[in-house]
């Protein structure tokens, strides 16, 4: 059984993660409520982490796993783009390969849908020559 003080670590990271998450998305210009579906967090929740009020927060595992896929996504785009208008604003543009088909990636993962996150990340990876 974990320690208290491991828990407590454990907690500041999650807040710190998702406070990170909810920066990105507000880079990204998602509305709260795309933000909280695609993170699948309160309204309250993301709120908080939005004003930077987390210190501590226990998220289970399909929340870690969401912020875990924004974060990389996030630095995939850092890793292809050098320009803030492509590295910011690629999620919101329309996007013609398959899978998008037309739509931006910002839409598809703002239906709250772990798998279209999870696709989203993956296409965007392979982009700067992530194997699968």
């Amino acid at each position: 059984m974990p320690d208290t003080a491991t828990l407590t670590h454990d907690r500041a990271m999650a807040a710190a993660g998702l406070k990170a998450a909810v920066r990105i998305l507000e880079c990204w210009g998602t509305s709260g409520e795309q933000g909280e579906a695609i993170l699948r967090v309160s309204h309250s929740t993301y709120a908080r982490a939005r004003r930077g009020a987390l210190a501590e927060i226990k998220l289970d595992r399909d929340q870690l796993t969401r912020i875990s896929y924004l974060l990389n996504i996030h630095a995939a785009l850092g890793i292809l783009f050098d320009n803030p208008e492509n590295r910011y604003g690629f999620m919101a543009m329309a996007n013609h390969n398959p899978y998008f088909n037309g739509r931006s990636p910002l839409s598809l993962i703002s239906g709250g849908d772990i798998a279209a996150l999870y696709e989203t990340f993956k296409r965007i990876d392979a982009l700067r020559g992530a194997q699968w």
